[in-house]
């Protein structure tokens, strides 16, 4: 008996994911599509790395593979997720964005930590 377990996106894989919903948002706000225009008219709201995930991912996510959390999704599932959420934003608004290389991601979160280091090395250094 062969079982089939599926491993949980990666941390490196959820860094990208989050990078995703940030330029998605950017991309969104950039092309004057605010909230109201894609989701509710009434009320001019721009796009944040949140109400990308919220409002767009989630429902996606729920519908397609019928998880609510995206910490319980595997690496292959949030392909099929960005697969289908990048299609209709081509199809709608002409709008396509690419997901993040996990490796840009590794290498943003590697530059974080030297600048904090260097920030923590030049407190230590004045005090």
């Amino acid at each position: 008996m062969q079982t089939n377990i599926k491993k949980q996106r990666t941390i490196l894989q959820n860094s990208a994911l989050h990078k995703f919903f940030e330029l998605v948002a950017k991309k969104l706000n950039d092309a004057g599509l605010d909230m109201r225009f894609v989701l509710k008219p009434g009320v001019d709201i721009p796009w944040g790395k949140e109400s990308v995930k919220n409002f767009l991912w989630k429902p996606i996510q729920n519908a397609l593979l019928g998880k609510k959390s995206t910490k319980d999704l595997t690496i292959d599932e949030v392909d099929k997720v960005y697969e289908v959420l990048n299609r209709h934003f081509g199809e709608k608004f002409k709008i396509h964005q690419a997901f993040p290389s996990v490796e840009s991601v590794r290498l943003k979160l590697e530059e974080k930590a030297n600048e904090e280091n260097r920030n923590t090395k030049i407190r230590k250094e004045t005090q």
